[in-house]
């Protein structure tokens, strides 16, 4: 296989668009995201979007391409980020992936079938389930293994909370393994940027609070006064949908703000979970390699584009 890709990876506050940046300048190269929120245009600080200075130095891809009503799938995902690849390819330029939404960045290294066939047997376990342990349990599972789907879907609506579980679980979201067994699509390099928990803890909170300095309230507030409904599946994200409760009063900031750093934990957690189930990613201790540049030093030593 002749397509060339390199991928840089892992959760959210690792230092990815950073190094994503340095590697991208060291090769004349040009990235494409892989982040399931920042396709959306206005949604800028919640999704820690790179910054319009990051984005003069390197060109950036599958960033700010729909409203946020748009619906967008993973297919939709994968037919942009190819027509930006051979774009980048094109024109003689190094196409770097770079992300940390997980089915996004298997969307386009492996071939997927996006219609999922129905699982007979799964189905009549969840239904079980639901009868034994209350509907509430499997939509609780649901938002945790897909939060997408669970924004779209009433808790109440069994048919389709069923539906969604099993294709999550069919997809690799749910308790099932990721079928890794799947044609590749590129002649991928995959590197993951990981630290300690604690530290990327840390990193998380003082991410958290730099969105606040910044204005995330004041950017959620104005995504609602430009009419966009609080019930679409982009104002369900991570940052929109806890100061959404702030902005109701339901809660006070500082609750919206501990909500978000635990969550944001969570996803974190989420993220790690995904990428190391697969044993082609190359890990990298950003602490360990001296910072993001000491990390962007170590991709380029190892890339070797056949």
């Amino acid at each position: 296989m002749d397509r060339q890709l390199l991928a840089i990876v892992g959760p959210t506050a690792s230092g990815k668009t950073e190094v994503g940046i340095l590697v991208a300048e060291a090769l004349r190269g040009e990235i494409v995201s892989a982040d399931s929120m920042q396709v959306y245009r206005g949604m800028d600080i919640g999704t820690a979007k790179p910054a319009p200075q990051q984005r003069a130095r390197v060109p950036h891809h599958a960033i700010d391409i729909i409203e946020p009503d748009e619906p967008f799938s993973v297919a939709d995902y994968r037919e942009r980020a190819d027509a930006a690849l051979a774009d980048i390819r094109a024109r003689g330029k190094q196409p770097i992936l770079v992300g940390g939404s997980g089915l996004y960045v298997r969307a386009v290294l492996e071939e997927m079938d996006f219609a999922v066939p129905p699982d007979r047997e799964l189905r009549r376990q969840l239904t079980e389930e639901a009868r034994n342990k209350g509907l509430s349990a499997l939509y609780a599972r649901l938002t945790e293994t897909d939060p997408q789907a669970a924004a779209r879907i009433h808790p109440n609506d069994q048919k389709r909370i069923i539906r969604a579980l099993e294709v999550a679980q069919q997809a690799g979201r749910g308790e099932r393994p990721v079928d890794r067994a799947r044609a590749p699509r590129y002649n991928a390099m995959q590197f993951g940027l990981t630290a300690p928990r604690d530290e990327l803890y840390r990193r998380i909170e003082a991410r958290v609070e730099a969105m606040l300095a910044a204005g995330l309230a004041e950017e959620v507030r104005g995504l609602l006064e430009r009419g966009w409904d609080e019930r679409l599946v982009s104002m369900k994200g991570l940052g929109y949908a806890q100061m959404l409760l702030y902005l109701r009063g339901e809660i006070p900031l500082e609750e919206a703000v501990r909500r978000l750093k635990r969550d944001t934990r969570r996803f974190a957690k989420r993220q790690l979970t995904w990428f190391r189930a697969d044993p082609r990613i190359r890990w990298i201790d950003v602490d360990q390699a001296g910072g993001r540049s000491g990390v962007a030093e170590i991709v380029l030593r190892e890339w070797r584009p056949a």
